[in-house]
């Protein structure tokens, strides 16, 4: 075998490896062109990338991808065009009347030195001295003076203005009765402080016009101008020798409005204070309030506001229609009960804000005859004689009264009395700027006196004791309000009264009260 020298076999090798080299040196020819989408075909979605080898081989790397060919050219995509703008929602539906919830959760807890009184003290008869319910103490928890309302709002014209209250609490009566302040009560402790009835305290619609005024329900007397001018107290009123009372009605009212001075006037028919005397009841009254001076006032224990200086004079006529005393009464002996009261509400140190502080004056003078139910729990004691009883039958004859108590009575020899009482009462309230405190806190005192001029002709041998012509009633209270809606106070009460035989007798009260105002 004939070997190949070295040089002829490189020759060979470089002729048999210049095709391959000339083919690796020739440029891959560009894929053909892609037609053109069409003009309404979405363009061409790109091509997911391959997920990368999970194993690659170490010793011989895979081949790299051809690389992807040019797009091609396309004309500029316009953008979309916006969405249409969203229908707008249906307007919400909504009343043309517009209601506001107020009111107060409040807390009492209560010590009295005698067992005379409720809760709710008012004008009662105090134990006398000498007996177990003078000389034994009495301690109460109670929430019955937690209150709840609603002021509403209806639809106005350029004319009419048009609203409503109706505000209720739990100081009612119970169906069975209440707890007597002495002796056993007719219906359980438990029920009266635990289940308290839910009852009516004002229920009035008003109707406001340029000309006059309209108010027609239940709502506060006019007499006395209810309640601009009421004290600050922590126990519930009427305290005694308060103006404090409510009554169904009609009134009509309107106030001349300048710069300077406001003055209100208005005349009311009431509910007849006797129904048979089939009568309504007449009141009227003036209120000056002088816009330039005003001054910090709490009227009861929850509500503050800063109210102008005022003074107003009101009062009420009223009729009695009363059965004969007999006991087949065949006609009616008529009387005239009337009242006159005088109140002012003085800033004796004026203020801008509640939070400025102050010093504000309330006063009131009050006098009249069978007007007993203006105060809160009033009688003195007084009731209708019983019938003469020739026979001493037993029972005695019953006498058909239709009338409260306190208002008018017969003695036993058959003359009518108009009963007449007179009071008057003043109290300080002294606001400390919350600018030195950082709460808004405050004292305040009052004192009332209350007396009447001739209950004493209803005096008889038997009734003497239980008959009483004065009450005196002096307090002293401290208020703090913790956040804008927790209230706290304390209070210091002494009550004082004279019976007709000359018996003097007093109970102290302390008050721990808490109130959430809403």
């Amino acid at each position: 075998m004939k070997l190949i020298a070295p040089k002829s076999l490189v020759a060979l090798l470089v002729l048999c490896t210049a095709p391959v080299a000339a083919m690796a040196q020739t440029p891959d020819m560009p894929p053909p062109a892609a037609p053109p989408p069409a003009a309404d075909a979405p363009p061409p979605a790109p091509s997911e990338a391959m997920p990368p080898t999970d194993s690659p081989r170490v010793d011989t790397p895979p081949a790299a991808p051809p690389a992807a060919p040019p797009a091609p050219p396309t004309a500029a995509v316009p953008p979309p065009a916006p969405a249409a703008p969203a229908a707008p929602p249906a307007p919400p539906v909504t009343s043309k009347f517009a209601a506001t919830l107020y009111g107060f959760v409040e807390w009492d807890s209560i010590f009295d030195t005698t067992e005379s009184m409720n809760d709710l003290g008012g004008n009662a008869a105090i134990a006398r001295p000498g007996t177990f319910q003078h000389d034994h103490h009495r301690m109460m928890e109670s929430i019955r003076n937690s209150r709840l309302g609603f002021k509403l709002k209806g639809p106005e014209t350029e004319n009419v203005k048009s609203s409503a209250i109706a505000e209720m609490d739990f100081l009612g009566n119970q169906p069975q009765g209440s707890p007597a302040p002495t002796g056993s009560p007719s219906v359980s402790e438990s029920s009266f402080f635990t289940s308290p009835t839910f009852r009516v305290r004002h229920f009035a619609l008003k109707m406001e016009t340029p000309i006059i005024d309209v108010l027609a329900g239940q709502y506060w007397q006019l007499f006395g101008w209810q309640s601009y001018f009421h004290p600050n107290t922590v126990e519930m009123q009427g305290v005694p020798g308060q103006v404090y009372s409510r009554s169904t009605q009609l009134r009509l009212s309107h106030t001349f409005k300048t710069d300077a001075v406001n003055v209100e006037v208005a005349v009311a028919a009431l509910r007849p204070v006797q129904r048979d005397a089939y009568v309504p009841d007449g009141q009227g009254g003036i209120k000056l309030l002088v816009n330039g001076v005003k001054g910090v006032h709490t009227g009861g224990a929850a509500g503050t506001s800063v109210d102008p200086l005022a003074i107003g004079v009101s009062g009420l006529v009223r009729r009695f229609d009363i059965p004969e005393f007999s006991t087949t009464p065949t006609g009616t002996n008529k009387t005239t009960g009337w009242g006159f009261s005088a109140d002012a509400l003085i800033p004796v140190i004026p203020a801008a804000t509640a939070n400025d502080g102050g010093l504000t004056l309330t006063g009131s003078y009050v006098y009249g005859k069978a007007d007993a139910d203006m105060y809160t729990g009033l009688s003195g004691g007084a009731s209708f004689a019983s019938l003469p009883n020739p026979n001493m039958t037993s029972p005695a004859p019953a006498y058909a009264q239709n009338v409260d108590n306190g208002l008018v009575a017969y003695t036993s020899d058959g003359v009518l009395h108009a009963i007449k009482w007179q009071s008057y009462m003043a109290g300080l309230q002294a606001y400390l700027p919350t600018s030195v405190t950082g709460l808004r806190m405050w004292v305040s005192g009052n004192y009332a006196h209350l007396n009447s001029p001739n209950i004493s002709e209803l005096m008889t041998m038997s009734n003497a004791s239980k008959l009483f012509n004065k009450v005196d009633w002096i307090d002293a209270n401290y208020f703090v309000d913790a956040t804008a809606s927790i209230r706290f106070g304390a209070e210091y009460a002494y009550y004082h009264q004279t019976y007709l035989d000359g018996v003097k007798t007093t109970n102290h009260r302390i008050q721990l009260s808490g109130f959430y105002i809403f």
